[in-house]
């Protein structure tokens, strides 16, 4: 196996994070994500998964997501960690380059024995997805009906349970993501931020997106950044902590020392200009941007044989090809061309 250096685009930007969706299915219908019942033909199997992993580990990834679809629902989640664990603890493994491992999840699968079974697999950071403060605007905002308001409870438990995991808020292995639409869920933002802060958890208000075609988005349906840090400001007192390079969030801390808030902007503040994401499907498709309209096929370096090298050169040759920004050009590029869906794509 040949080494390779850091890879960069047309624009100079590395290939820093991997996210890597695990299944197209879900056990909610969020309607800004539009999942399916109908899961990807020809998924990769583990060994595919920990190739593709590998290969970009060569080109320089050091953060790996691994999302969905909801990742819960899949069996390979546990061995595939373990797995990678294995490898980071070898100095002569690239997956030794990998800072972190980090999960995206609803949480209504998170029950005690799993949240304790990915922390001891080798888990670095659990994201749960939550949109609502309260069983009915749970529901509403999950695509569900009233008879599943429970859910809502159970995802409560599971935030309890990656607590009890050791997932530490403190050192930023257990956050919440809120997509916050205006005339939707707007009057859960800060019923959000009060759970957050009873947890002492980040807290991560993300703007409605326009990615893919059954969303049904429109621009007045979109809370910008400032609008909804200038709530949060009519509540608490906070200080910026600025955006990382290649971070989606632009960050800031409650003053009195319950947690932080952070805002993901892809809509008013477009952060195209160092962004790190490399996007594979559960199908083996690699994507480069979110907002993409087509994308690479890895199977035939992954089936029926792995073939090291070159599926190296292939993310390679894709990630130095790459000249995305679509949210810098929103409105002018890939018009009319059919995008993939958030589902699929794994966000």
């Amino acid at each position: 196996m040949s080494t390779c250096s850091q890879s960069q685009d047309r624009f100079g930007r590395p290939l820093g994070v991997l996210r890597l969706s695990l299944t197209a299915r879900c056990n909610l219908s969020c309607t800004y994500c539009c999942p399916t019942d109908d899961e990807p033909s020809n998924r990769l199997n583990l060994q595919a998964q920990i190739a593709v992993i590998r290969a970009a580990c060569r080109l320089g990834l050091q953060s790996l997501r691994l999302t969905g679809g909801e990742p819960l629902l899949s069996h390979q989640l546990e061995p595939l960690l373990q797995a990678i664990t294995l490898g980071r603890s070898d100095p002569q493994d690239p997956l030794a380059r990998l800072q972190e491992v980090a999960l995206t999840s609803n949480g209504v699968l998170l029950s005690r024995e799993r949240a304790f079974a990915l922390r001891q697999s080798g888990l670095d950071r659990i994201t749960l997805s939550l949109d609502a403060a309260d069983s009915d605007g749970f529901v509403r905002m999950a695509g569900m009906p009233d008879t599943a308001a429970h859910l809502f409870d159970r995802v409560l438990s599971g935030l309890d349970a990656a607590l009890d995991a050791g997932f530490d808020p403190s050192q930023g292995a257990l956050k919440i993501n809120s997509v916050i639409q205006r005339h939707h869920n707007e009057d859960q933002l800060i019923p959000l931020a009060r759970l957050a802060r009873r947890y002492g958890i980040e807290l991560r208000l993300i703007e409605f997106m326009d990615v893919g075609h059954r969303n049904d988005w429109h621009q007045d349906q979109v809370l910008t950044a400032s609008e909804m840090l200038a709530r949060v400001r009519q509540h608490w007192a906070i200080q910026p902590m600025g955006r990382a390079v290649g971070s989606t969030a632009n960050r800031w801390r409650f003053i009195d020392g319950k947690g932080q808030v952070a805002t993901i902007a892809s809509i008013s503040e477009p952060f195209c200009g160092d962004c790190n994401r490399l996007r594979v499907a559960a199908d083996g498709m690699a994507f480069t941007c979110l907002f993409a309209t087509q994308g690479k096929d890895l199977r035939p370096w992954l089936q029926p044989l792995i073939d090291e090298d070159g599926l190296m050169n292939a993310i390679r040759d894709l990630w130095i090809a790459r000249e995305d920004r679509y949210s810098e050009e929103r409105g002018c590029s890939s018009h009319g061309q059919r995008r993939q869906e958030m589902a699929y794509l794994g966000g």
